[in-house]
């Protein structure tokens, strides 16, 4: 049976960089796509959240750079808790499928991993190749 599926996405930068937070925006979005085998065309939306401490460009054009050019796209703010993750993107995607909850995989990147250690035991990434398949998708955009 269809349903709208949430799946959670967080990673971490080094510096509230431009670049910094595309790069690792793109690069969870891309795992999370991959691994679940999702069709964007079956996005109903994604949400995307900073810490207050990243300012310097949106998460979600790291979406539209991949394509998602017809995703409803939503950014805010974390709320601010004392001692939280600093440096953090969170992404939720909307999505349906016929998929349970408890098939559907969630990512935890970099220092953000202590968010959810429980959802973090992932095989490890390699992020060069998803680097070249981020590049092909990159370069298949208008």
């Amino acid at each position: 049976m269809l349903a709208c599926r949430g799946v959670r996405g967080a990673t971490t930068v080094q510096a509230d960089d431009r670049d910094e937070i595309l790069l690792a925006t793109r690069q969870l979005l891309a795992l999370m796509i991959r691994q679940n085998g999702i069709d964007t065309a079956d996005l109903a939306s994604a949400y995307f959240t900073v810490t207050k401490d990243l300012t310097a460009e949106f998460p979600a054009l790291a979406a539209r750079q991949l394509g998602w050019l017809e995703v409803p796209l939503l950014c805010g703010y974390e709320i601010t808790v004392e001692k939280s993750l600093p440096r953090c993107i969170r992404v939720l995607l909307h999505w349906n499928t016929v998929k349970s909850q408890k098939e559907i995989q969630h990512f935890y990147l970099h220092d953000a991993v202590k968010l959810r250690p429980d959802l973090s035991e992932l095989p490890p990434v390699d992020f060069d190749e998803l680097e070249q398949w981020i590049q092909s998708q990159l370069s298949s955009t208008p």
